[in-house]
C-alpha cells in the first residue's frame, strides 16, 4: 500500500509512508518489503522502529531507499545547521530533486540548488531547451522514444547519444559519437534496450572539451576552467566516456587553468556562467561544454551535483589546480548556502 498520512488529531504528526505491503504507521514503519519513507514532524521519541524509520526527539528524519530498511537516519532539527545535500534519489527522472524536495518540506537548510533546478538538469533535453531561450549556444538535438522516431531525425551527423535522464557518464561510450544512421540504429536499440527511454541524440561538436566550475548564487564565479584531454586522441575523436574516467589516471590530462587564448576562455566562462543562470543554480555548479571548429563553446550539460571525492572528482581537481585546498572548497560551498539563507552572522 502506498499513501499519504495527512494531518492526525495530533497536529504535529504529518508524515508520507512510501510503499509497504501492509500500512503500518508514520512511527515504526516496519514491514521489511516498504522502500521509501518520511518522518515529517514528530513531537516524541518514535517507538522502535526495527528496520524501519526514526526522526528522533522532536526529530525530522528521512529514511531514503532499501529494500531491508537499512539507510540514512537523522537530520534532527535540535541544533541544525546546513545540511550538505548530496544525494542523487533512487528512481524517475526527478530523482535528484526528491530529498531536497523533503528538505524544504522540513524546513530544513540545505546546500546547493533546489528541487525544480535539480530535476529540470537531470533532464538533458529541458535543460538545453532552457538555456536555448536566454540565448546560450548548445548543438541541435531530439529527444527521441522509440525507434520509429528516428525517420523525423533532421540533425547533421557526426552525432552523440546518451540516456536522456542519466548522469555519471551512464550510457555514455566510446561508441557514443555515430558517424552514419545504420550504426545510430543499433546503438539506439542498445541504449532502449539497457536504459530505456528516452534517448538524447545531439550534434556532436568536434573541438576540445571543458568543464567549468562555478561557485555562488547572486554574482556567481567561476572556480576553474579545464580542458579535458584524453591522451593520444584528437579531440574530435575525444569522448569523456564511463571507459576513459575508469581509467583516468593512464588516460586523463586535465589541463587546469587551459592553455588556450584569453578570450576563448572568456568566452567559455561567459557560456557556463550563462548556462548557470538560465537554470537557476545555487551554491556550486560543473557546466560541460565543447568548442565547435566556428571557435564557439556549446553548452552540453551542467550537473547541480558535482561529484566532491577529494581523489577523483572533477571539482576537487580543478579546485586543487588552481591551489585550493578541499577544506575550502567544501567550506566556500557551506559559505554561499549559509549566505543565501541569511544565516551568517
Amino acid at each position: 500500500m502506498a499513501g499519504l498520512v495527512g494531518k492526525t488529531t495530533d497536529p504535529n504528526e504529518i508524515g508520507v509512508l512510501g510503499e509497504s505491503e501492509q500500512f503500518e504507521g508514520v512511527r515504526g514503519v516496519s514491514h521489511a518489503s516498504y522502500h521509501a519513507a518520511i518522518v515529517g514532524f514528530n513531537e516524541s521519541q518514535s517507538g522502535d522502529p526495527g528496520p524501519g524509520v526514526y526522526g528522533g526527539s522532536r526529530g525530522k528524519g528521512v529514511y531514503g531507499h532499501s529494500d531491508q530498511g537499512t539507510g540514512v537516519y537523522g537530520l534532527s532539527t535540535a541544533g541544525t545547521g546546513v545540511h550538505g545535500e548530496i544525494a542523487e534519489g533512487v528512481h524517475g527522472r526527478s530523482r535528484e530533486a526528491h530529498i531536497p524536495a523533503l528538505l524544504e518540506f522540513l524546513n530544513i537548510p540545505y546546500t546547493g540548488s533546489d528541487p525544480l533546478t535539480l530535476a529540470v538538469t537531470l533532464d538533458k533535453s529541458m535543460a538545453k531547451r532552457i538555456v536555448m531561450s536566454e540565448g546560450v549556444p548548445t548543438p541541435g538535438f531530439r529527444k527521441v522514444v522509440t525507434m520509429e522516431d528516428l525517420r523525423a531525425l533532421d540533425l547533421r551527423y557526426p552525432l552523440f547519444v546518451k540516456p536522456c535522464y542519466e548522469g555519471s557518464s551512464k550510457g555514455v561510450r566510446l561508441d557514443s559519437k555515430i558517424s552514419d544512421g545504420r550504426t545510430l540504429e543499433s546503438k539506439m536499440r542498445w541504449l532502449l534496450e539497457n536504459y530505456g527511454p528516452p534517448i538524447l541524440i545531439e550534434e556532436f561538436v568536434s573541438g576540445p572539451e571543458f568543464t567549468v566550475g562555478i561557485l555562488g548564487n547572486e554574482d556567481p564565479t567561476v572556480l576553474g576552467v579545464m580542458h579535458i584531454e584524453i591522451k593520444g586522441t584528437p579531440p574530435s575523436e575525444s569522448i569523456y566516456s564511463i571507459e576513459i574516467k575508469r581509467e583516468w589516471e593512464e588516460k586523463v590530462r586535465y589541463h587546469c587553468p587551459p592553455p588556450v587564448p584569453e578570450e576563448l576562455r572568456k568566452k567559455i566562462e561567459g557560456v557556463a556562467l550563462g548556462a548557470y543562470r538560465a537554470l537557476d543554480c545555487r551554491d556550486v555548479s560543473r557546466v560541460d561544454l565543447r568548442v565547435g571548429e566556428d571557435g564557439t563553446p556549446y553548452f552540453l550539460e551542467v550537473n547541480p551535483l558535482p561529484g566532491l571525492s577529494p581523489a577523483y572528482g572533477d571539482l576537487p581537481i580543478m579546485a586543487r589546480c588552481m591551489g585550493w585546498e578541499y577544506d575550502r572548497l567544501v567550506r566556500t560551498i557551506f559559505h554561499h548556502a549559509l549566505q543565501r539563507y541569511g544565516m551568517l552572522a
